[in-house]
This record gives C-alpha cells, sequence and structure tokens, in this order.
C-alpha cells in the first residue's frame, strides 16, 4: 500500500485525468486526449511520456502518414498558375522573346524563368531560336501539367491546405515528387510532413493505481499553484490542494565551463593563424549580389536552386551596390567583360542584384575579400550559412563553413588538394579521404572532398576549386584563386566523436560535459 501511496502523490494532473478518464481497454492517441481532455498535443505527449516511465501505459503500435502541405510559393501558383503554362501563353500571344523579356512581360524572376524554359526545353515544347530568343513548338503542355495544376487547386479548396499521400492516385504520386521535397521547400508547391500517429493502452498496474486515486479523492483539478488573482477572490478556499513531495534532491549545480563546438572553432581558427592566414568576416544578412552575382551564378539560371535562400520582408533591397564591381559583374554576365569569356548573354538585372538576403555560403566572403586581397596572400572566415532544410543528422537549417581562398602566381591544383587533406585529416581528423568531381558556377576545377564517418559512412565535408576568371578578373585580380567552403560543423562530428549534427547543439548539460572530457 505504502508503494501505491507514493506513486499516486507523484503522478501529476495530466497523468491523474487520462488514469481516471481511461480503462485498459481504450486506444489511446494524442489526438483524442486533445478532443477528449483538451490537452494541448504538448500535454498529452508529455502524459504518455511520464506514465511509460511508470509502466502504466504501453504503446501499442505507430502508425506513419504523410502529407503534402500547399506552401506560400503553391497559393501564388494556385491563383496564377504555373510558370511552364504561363511561358507558353506568353510566347504564343507575343512571338518569339529573348528569357529576361519573358520574366519581365509575366513579373517572374529571370531564375524562375530559366528553370521553366529547360523543362519546356526538354519536353519540346519550347525551344531557343538561332537569334537566341525562346519558341513555342506548337507541342502541347504535357499530362503532368495537368495533373500538377489539378493537385495545387485541390489543396487550395481544402480546409487545412493539405493532401494525405494515402488519398493520391499513383498517377498524381508521381508527378508530386517533382513538386515537393524535404529540403528547400521554399521554392516548391508543397512541402512534405511525415508523422506517425502512436498509439498506447494502460497496462494493468493502471488499474489498482486510478482506485487509489479515487479513495483518495484526487481528481486531477488540484490546485499546484496559488496566484494573486485566486488569493484576492478568496477562490484557494473552495479548493483542495497538490500535495509536495519533500524527497525529491535538489537540482546538481554544474559550473560552467566553455562549450566543446565553440571550443573546436577556436581551434580551426588557431590552426589556420598559425599556417599564416589572415581571418575574414562579413554580415550575416547580404545581396544577391554578393551571394551569387559577384560569383558568376546566372540570375536566371537553375544554379540558384542549389542555395534556397531566406529573403528579408523589411527592407526587401539594398540601396545601391559598390561600384566599379557593379559594371564589372555586369559586363561579365552580358558578355563576358574583358575576362575572354561568352558570358551568359542576358540582360542583367539590376534590381535583383540588391534584393537582401541571409547569406547561404561562406563564398560571399571570399567575393568581398577578392578586391582587398594582397598577392600573395591567405585568407580564411568562419561563416555562418542559413538555407532552407530539413534538419536530420547532417544537415542543419543554419551551419557554419570555414571558407578561405589562397591567392598567388604559383599555387595550383596539387596545393589545393593538400589543403583539403589538412582539413580532412588534421582538423576532422578522418582517416578515410576521397576526392570527387565537382560543380559549381564559380569555380573549374571543382572538387569536392569526402570523409567516411565510422557510422554515418561517407559524406561530403565541402566544395573547392580554383576561381574562374569570371569571378576574379571583375574583382581586380589576375593571378590564380584556390577557394573552399568546408562544413566545419560535419568536420566536428568526426573530431568529437558525433554521429548527429544535432548533438552539437544539445541543451543536455551531462551530454556536452561528456563530450567536453573526449575533447
Amino acid at each position: 500500500m505504502t508503494d501505491i501511496n507514493n506513486t499516486i502523490k507523484n503522478l501529476h494532473p495530466l497523468e491523474t485525468k487520462v488514469l481516471l478518464h481511461y480503462t485498459t481497454g481504450d486506444e489511446l492517441t494524442s489526438t483524442r486526449l486533445q478532443s477528449e481532455l483538451n490537452y494541448k498535443e504538448g500535454h498529452a505527449n508529455q502524459a504518455f511520456s511520464w506514465l511509460s516511465g511508470k509502466q502504466l501505459l504501453a504503446e501499442t503500435s505507430r502508425t506513419p502518414h504523410t502529407y503534402f502541405e500547399l506552401t506560400d510559393f503553391g497559393r501564388k501558383v494556385a491563383k496564377e498558375g504555373f510558370a511552364e503554362e504561363r511561358i507558353v501563353s506568353y510566347l504564343k500571344e507575343n512571338g518569339p522573346k529573348r528569357l529576361p523579356e519573358i520574366a519581365a512581360g509575366l513579373g517572374i524572376e529571370n531564375k524562375d524563368v530559366g528553370s521553366a524554359f529547360g523543362a519546356l526545353s526538354k519536353d519540346g515544347i519550347a525551344a531557343m531560336n538561332a537569334d537566341k530568343m525562346a519558341e513555342y513548338t506548337g507541342k502541347p503542355l504535357p499530362e503532368r501539367i495537368a495533373v500538377s495544376k489539378a493537385l495545387v487547386e485541390k489543396a487550395a479548396a481544402s480546409d487545412n491546405a493539405q493532401l494525405d499521400a494515402a488519398n493520391l492516385t499513383a498517377a498524381e504520386l508521381e508527378v508530386m515528387g517533382g513538386l515537393t521535397k524535404k529540403r528547400g521547400i521554399s521554392e516548391t508547391p508543397f512541402k512534405t510532413i511525415e508523422r506517425e500517429t502512436v498509439t498506447y493502452k494502460l497496462t494493468e498496474a493502471s488499474k489498482e493505481v486510478a482506485e487509489a486515486l479515487k479513495k483518495a479523492g484526487i481528481t486531477g483539478n488540484e490546485i499546484g499553484e496559488i496566484t494573486p488573482a485566486m488569493l484576492a477572490s478568496g477562490e484557494w478556499k473552495k479548493g483542495t490542494f497538490r500535495g509536495y513531495n519533500i524527497t525529491i534532491p535538489p537540482a546538481r549545480i554544474i559550473p560552467g565551463r566553455t562549450n566543446p563546438y565553440v571550443q573546436f572553432l577556436e581551434s580551426v581558427k588557431d590552426k589556420l593563424c598559425s599556417l599564416g592566414f589572415q581571418e575574414f568576416d562579413g554580415p550575416l544578412v547580404e545581396t544577391e549580389f554578393w551571394n551569387g552575382d559577384a560569383l558568376f551564378m546566372p540570375q536566371f539560371h537553375a544554379a540558384r536552386d542549389i542555395h534556397d535562400v531566406y529573403r528579408l520582408k523589411n527592407p526587401t533591397h539594398a540601396k545601391s551596390i559598390e561600384e566599379p564591381y557593379l559594371s564589372n559583374v555586369a559586363a561579365v554576365h552580358r558578355n563576358g567583360g574583358n575576362t575572354g569569356s561568352r558570358g551568359w548573354n542576358y540582360n542583367f538585372d539590376t534590381e535583383f542584384t540588391r534584393r537582401l538576403i541571409m547569406r547561404s555560403q561562406g563564398t560571399v566572403l571570399s567575393a568581398h575579400q577578392l578586391h582587398n586581397a594582397e598577392i600573395p596572400g591567405k585568407y580564411f572566415g568562419i561563416a555562418r550559412c542559413f538555407r532552407y532544410d530539413k534538419v536530420d543528422a547532417t544537415h542543419l537549417s543554419d551551419f557554419y563553413q570555414t571558407e578561405g581562398i589562397v591567392l598567388g602566381n604559383d599555387v595550383n591544383l596539387k596545393t589545393l588538394l593538400g589543403f583539403l587533406r589538412m582539413f580532412a585529416v588534421e582538423i576532422a581528423g578522418a582517416t578515410e579521404v576521397k576526392y570527387v568531381p565537382g560543380y559549381f558556377p564559380f569555380t573549374e576545377p571543382s572538387i569536392e572532398v569526402h570523409i567516411k564517418h565510422p557510422k554515418l559512412g561517407w559524406f561530403e565535408l565541402g566544395g573547392s576549386g580554383i576561381f574562374r576568371p569570371e569571378v576574379t578578373k571583375a574583382m581586380g585580380i589576375d593571378v590564380p584563386v584556390l577557394a573552399w567552403g568546408i562544413g566545419i560543423d560535419r568536420m566536428a562530428l568526426m573530431a568529437l566523436g558525433l554521429n548527429d549534427l544535432r548533438e552539437l547543439f544539445c541543451e543536455d548539460i551531462e551530454k556536452v560535459r561528456l563530450r567536453k572530457a573526449k575533447f
């Protein structure tokens, strides 16, 4: 009887109400508790966790569900239509046009027109003629456009702007695969939401506890805290109070110490400074100019899609871009400028280039540094970057990169590979390293360095290459420039002996202290 008394004294009102309201034959879910007990979702999950820990509740099943929720971009598509169908209609009415002209005529950004035209060209619906103008071939739009439009309209008409994957046909699910993604969802009509419905049942042990609660007159509505309002009104005189458990041990006082990840970042800085590098830095908020245009990323091209950026709501644009860099970069994009390149052959959008965003890559710091760099010179920075990402063991919605450039007449690809190996072996502590050809609009050649984690396997540590003349000459640099952007969060996985990036920002003090000891 003593154990039962201790148990009911330690029950929270959230647990008490569940034990009194349900029996062992009831199937309990978070949704049911929200509906019948007016719990919030967090309260329901907390009650389940506490009761399970006391062996008064047991999990019976887990049912996964996938939903596709309409994004803000999807709502816009529902009103205006897909870019592909709008472009076809525009070409039918106006004849062949250049891509920037189509963008201006339809009010669509250059990069979105470029992506849509690429898809239409692949399907043979549109083509580029001899005058570098887009034209309609007369071929009808593919069935996927009609299915996509129907899916968007169906979601827009629903109460919660969601579609349940279980209610879609095989054909609709196939099309949906191109309309949604878990990572980088801001420019897709749908975002994928995966949930699990967990079902529980009370155990046989809960019967005895429920009876003891009834005999003790405990209802779960007991007062746990007296407020000034209750004292003023006298309401406290009418209620009963929860008992206090004076046997609970007090919280342990833990002295502060440096976070191990912060210490790791400082160790990387010390290592690079000891090698003669100078540190650079820059603002978190950048313009499209420095984040992409100065790096020879075309404004209309799908290459921009690899950087799913956060845009600023207010203010939306910078007042100006520094000269002569704006003019130099615009010329490089239009016709190659003085670089010997043909450029991208389009009209550079000076309005788009001023748009303010959260920087999506550390390479923006290198772009800034180029016009101030000494030759020869070595520079690095540790940059916090932002991209819309699905958080998992190797991805975070914001992350750190160590970014660096080396300028000089004598630097080459072999020099770059040496730096990459230093990061992988000496800083990350990897024992297996490999180099993989990559693509970045601003470097040629481009190389990715991969390392093997003992549990996560092979993953990319970062990208690198030699800056193209279109990047360096626009900034007044005429020598080879090595560049890299290494995911310092991922290096920390190896160096600190972790298996999940989220552990770098863990709130569990015991885990942090243990990690400190390892490091």
